[in-house]
């Protein structure tokens, strides 16, 4: 474990990835190692796998010294992005890039938001051809309107694993956000966006899924997504004195703002 701060560290949540978990990793180290960083990590949070997951990134770690691997009970991928976050926090990432391990994105893309790490403390991708079912586009459209109206933030992919954040200010952030909401990623990017960061919506390559299957359809998912709204309408009463904090704390930071 490194003793200074990791310049980048990949966070990844799993969960009953057996069929492309190996390959993935190598690729996100790969993509840590092309940046030509001093230091990196990629940190894994096997969320209680039913399959050969947590043992398959146990025998990885043997080969990967970059790899940091934690393991918890099944609470679902928001709990274990949480998770993933707060490992990344406390060693004391210089950034964070979070990106799923479904194997959905390209890893060469990091650098597109890497490069523009000084324009922003906090950076998004966008899906630009989403290869996901109709009903979970559907719920990202919906998703669109009600951000806007209860926030004022017109956010084309607020749930997006694509994400570059400063470490600092995902600390922040962080301090600000329920640790057992459902979806932390949309609570970050409205938090982001109304404290006046510049999330740059950059377009990136989405693929299909061509191993494991989705975890959360149907009914499960109607309910995620009530879940969420209610969660998102109880932040908005929220928000003004959050912002006011978030603002007061970045100021002391000296990192960039409005």
């Amino acid at each position: 474990m490194p003793t200074s701060r990791p310049e980048l560290c990949i966070v990844m949540p799993a969960y009953n990835e057996e069929g492309c978990i190996k390959d993935v990793v190598k690729k996100w180290i790969s993509a840590i190692d092309g940046l030509g960083l001093e230091s990196g990590l990629l940190i894994v949070v096997n969320d209680g796998s039913k399959d050969r997951t947590g043992a398959m990134l146990d025998e990885a770690a043997k080969t990967y010294p970059k790899l940091v691997v934690v393991h918890q009970t099944n609470g679902g991928h928001g709990k274990a992005l949480r998770t993933a976050y707060d490992k990344a926090v406390e060693l004391g990432a210089q950034w964070v890039f979070h990106v799923d391990s479904d194997d959905q994105f390209d890893s060469a893309e990091l650098a597109i938001l890497w490069n523009k790490r000084s324009q922003s403390n906090f950076i998004l991708g966008f899906r630009r051809d989403r290869h996901d079912a109709f009903h979970r586009l559907v719920i990202t459209r919906i998703l669109r309107v009600l951000n806007f109206v209860l926030f004022g933030s017109w956010l084309r992919d607020s749930n997006i694993p694509f994400r570059l954040i400063q470490g600092d200010y995902l600390k922040i952030l962080l301090g600000h956000i329920n640790p057992t909401v459902f979806a932390p990623n949309i609570f970050l990017a409205v938090l982001a966006a109304r404290d006046g960061q510049d999330l740059m919506a950059i377009p990136i390559t989405h693929r299909e899924r061509e191993t494991g299957t989705v975890s959360i359809v149907r009914w499960r998912l109607i309910k995620a997504c009530l879940r969420c709204v209610r969660e998102l309408i109880d932040f908005r009463l929220a928000l003004p004195s959050a912002l006011k904090d978030i603002k007061a704390q970045r100021a002391a930071l000296n990192l960039r703002g409005r």
